[in-house]
């Protein structure tokens, strides 16, 4: 029997030097034996952390030709579409329209959103309605960190119970599975950590929908890295079409990838930068190719903690 190969369409950004958006998700998606098919919503030569960038940016008409020529050529099944940061509403709303098409063609698709709604990625106010009221409800994979999650659902997080139900609010506007990748939440081993919180909707034999939840402690990192949530997105992506129903073993794969492609990228950006030196920009550059092994079969180094509430 011939494996049913697994299509993703991937629609991010891109960058000539370095990893993030579709840089950070096809390679580790590819090693894990997935056919990636990007649209690049920008090519940069690199990110914009960097003191220069220069490039493109893709519209929502580019959007929907790119598209179009997949469609007429009738190659436009897909297992699982994953976006990323975007700041142009009306390409937001192209993709929307693209997702729409294609789980009408396949209703099993599963479409996967790395919302970057951040103040630090600088995205216009007008998206936030976007993305609450077009692309969580088309969404079935989801990935804020605390601040997204409470600027989507509107409610503050203070607690371990106020998380629950914020993540509860974001199964009811639509995806199945959530995991607020990072929060302000005390760490019951300390302050060099932080918690991060999982929630998994599962549809029962009987009709009866069940949740699982985790939660994980995941060591802090004094640094400022790029592309590693557009990695993580992919890697849950990944995960979970591994372990359909068991969310804790896809967390516990997707966080221990990031914990070992995060070691190697910062020892060798400290080797690179010297000692007592701050690494720069292009040092801080993830080590993607350098972690193939761990992508594939991840040493795992977090465990989940099944919530039971």
């Amino acid at each position: 029997m011939h494996e049913m190969e697994c299509r993703v369409l991937s629609i991010q950004s891109h960058v000539v030097r370095g990893y993030v958006g579709n840089k950070s998700a096809s390679f580790p998606l590819q090693v894990l034996g997935f056919e990636v098919d990007s649209i690049n919503s920008v090519q940069f030569s690199n990110h914009t952390g960097y003191s220069h960038w220069k490039g493109q940016v893709l519209t929502a008409d580019e959007l929907h030709v790119l598209y179009e020529g997949i469609k007429l050529n009738n190659v436009h099944h897909y297992d699982y579409v994953l976006t990323g940061y975007t700041r142009d509403t009306s390409f937001l709303e192209m993709v929307v329209d693209i997702v729409q098409e294609l789980k009408r063609a396949n209703p099993n698709l599963v479409y996967g959103v790395y919302p970057s709604l951040s103040p630090l990625c600088y995205v216009p106010e007008n998206l936030h309605p976007v993305y609450k009221n077009k692309v969580v409800p088309v969404a079935d994979i989801i990935t804020p960190n605390q601040f997204e999650a409470e600027l989507l659902t509107g409610k503050n997080i203070s607690t371990e119970k106020d998380a629950v139900e914020v993540m509860d609010l974001l199964h009811k506007m639509g995806p199945d599975t959530v995991v607020i990748t990072s929060s302000d939440l005390p760490s019951r081993l300390g302050d060099r950590f932080l918690v991060s919180l999982g929630s998994q909707r599962t549809l029962m034999p009987d009709g009866t929908k069940s949740t699982q939840r985790v939660r994980m402690e995941i060591p802090k990192v004094d640094a400022v890295f790029v592309g590693t949530g557009d990695l993580f997105a992919a890697m849950l992506l990944a995960w979970t079409h591994h372990y359909p129903n068991d969310l804790k073993t896809a967390c516990e794969k997707t966080f221990s990838v990031m914990h070992h492609v995060i070691k190697r990228t910062i020892s060798y950006a400290h080797e690179l930068a010297g000692p007592g030196r701050k690494p720069s920009p292009p040092q801080l550059e993830l080590r993607m190719v350098q972690s193939k092994a761990d992508i594939e079969d991840p040493a795992i180094v977090m465990e989940a903690t099944v919530l039971t509430l």
